[in-house]
């Protein structure tokens, strides 16, 4: 997708946004759906970057990080957006998600001319109780951009056609954290998106194919 299409379509976000594919939403295998971790209040403000970009031939792509592998961590080895929890003196999600890109991708917004477009959807991480905000922003030039070493193994730049609604998705079947899941995956540079952060891209696809 040009990255010229890509901006007039994000300009005016929808009120209402379309449904991530079904595919994508964990299932679990072989117990009662009553199991399934259900929100009931509240979850702790976090936010995501969801930068866009143009690369040299002017073809829209996004950015998206390898998290390290370490135990205990909620999120260990995933690929995400960047962004991380709020603190008190974020005045709002925009402030939280640039802030953790410049801590964990050097992100100057200002060098690679990011705008501020609005926001996606919340979405509620049960294992960790997040409640996250993904920031949709775009970028006039390609960021440089240099990887946090404690927090991030490695930079992704996918194209964003990768995530439009008819990319090519994996279904799979993992344990998480005890859970038999089977859920839709995107398959990106030998890794495997999924949760929250493919949620997101699913939804995003949406927004930038709607009619």
């Amino acid at each position: 997708m040009r990255f010229d299409d890509a901006v007039v379509r994000l300009t005016t976000l929808p009120e209402v946004f379309p449904a991530p594919a079904d595919a994508l939403m964990p299932v679990v295998i072989g117990r009662a759906p009553g199991l399934v971790p259900v929100q009931r209040r509240p979850g702790r403000a976090a936010a995501v970057l969801v930068l866009l970009f143009p690369d040299a031939e002017g073809e829209t792509r996004v950015v998206l990080i390898e998290r390290p592998t370490a135990d205990g961590h909620h999120h260990s080895g995933e690929v995400s957006f960047p962004g991380g929890k709020a603190e008190a003196s974020d005045p709002d999600a925009a402030t939280t998600a640039l802030r953790e890109a410049a801590e964990e991708i050097g992100l100057d917004p200002v060098a690679a001319g990011v705008r501020i477009v609005g926001t996606l959807e919340r979405h509620w991480i049960a294992v960790s109780d997040f409640e996250v905000t993904p920031v949709v922003a775009l970028a006039e030039r390609s960021p440089v951009l240099v990887a946090s070493p404690a927090e991030v193994v490695r930079i992704l730049t996918p194209p964003v056609t990768v995530f439009l609604p008819d990319a090519p998705m994996e279904i799979v079947e993992r344990t998480v954290r005890d859970w038999p899941l089977r859920f839709g995956t995107y398959p990106v540079e030998g890794l495997s998106v999924w949760g929250m952060t493919a949620r997101v891209l699913s939804q995003l696809g949406l927004v930038l194919t709607r009619g």
